[in-house]
């Protein structure tokens, strides 16, 4: 099939066009899971160990929004960041910024809800001990936290996966620009209306091996966390 040798050639030999927009998506992507988990992680430790008015209503929320279109997630982050919007003054629509943000957000429900549930199973098993040592509310949620370290890996690395894949939120806040804002999911949209085929399978076969290689990396923490437990 002359395109996939194509696509392999670029792969193999450098395209800097191609790695340009990996680069630019591995930068977004990893930028938007750590603002997520600066948020997420202890959203998601609070509501499994504190108990609060609405605690119920705040945990449906967050795992209703696990499952928000991105569209939507996109114009949220369009609307705020306009020119007419809130935070139209900050001037970063259709900049790397707008698409990290929008990313987070996308995210942040994700690792928050993954977090309250890995927490409140861990919270089973200690909580005799952390109630007897009258451990106050954040140290139990910082001990915790630290405990479940290697199942909150795997936990970032599956926002990470969700992040890399996805197009219309980073489409509508970022304005795929070439060159600036483009990335691989947008890119391999772009290229295929175009006809540029050989660039596309590119970076799908990008895509594709950093997703496996995430995969490959959870599995391992998992296996480490249990092997550590044990």
């Amino acid at each position: 099939m002359p395109e996939g040798v194509s696509a392999l050639g670029l792969v193999l030999g450098g395209d800097p066009t191609l790695y340009a927009i990996v680069r630019l998506s591995l930068q977004v992507s990893v930028s938007a899971v750590a603002l997520a988990a600066l948020v997420g992680l202890p959203l998601g430790a609070f509501l499994a160990l504190v108990q609060f008015p609405g605690r119920t209503f705040l945990v449906v929320v967050v795992n209703a929004f696990m499952g928000l279109p991105p569209v939507v997630v996109g114009l949220a982050v369009y609307l705020l960041l306009s020119r007419s919007g809130p935070l139209g003054f900050l001037g970063i629509l259709f900049t790397p910024k707008a698409m990290i943000i929008a990313q987070a957000l996308l995210v942040i429900p994700i690792i928050a809800a993954l977090t309250r549930q890995t927490i409140e199973d861990l919270w089973v098993e200690y909580r005799d001990e952390l109630t007897a040592m009258r451990v106050g509310p954040f140290a139990r949620v910082t001990t915790l936290l630290w405990d479940a370290r290697f199942s909150l890996v795997t936990t970032l690395l599956a926002g990470f996966g969700r992040a890399a894949a996805e197009v219309g939120t980073v489409m509508i806040v970022g304005g795929n620009i070439d060159g600036f804002t483009r990335t691989m999911t947008t890119a391999i949209a772009l290229e295929t209306s175009k006809g540029d085929l050989p660039l596309a399978m590119g970076l799908g076969l990008v895509l594709i091996t950093i997703i496996i290689v995430i995969n490959a990396l959870a599995w391992g923490v998992r296996r480490v966390g249990e092997l550590h437990a044990g």
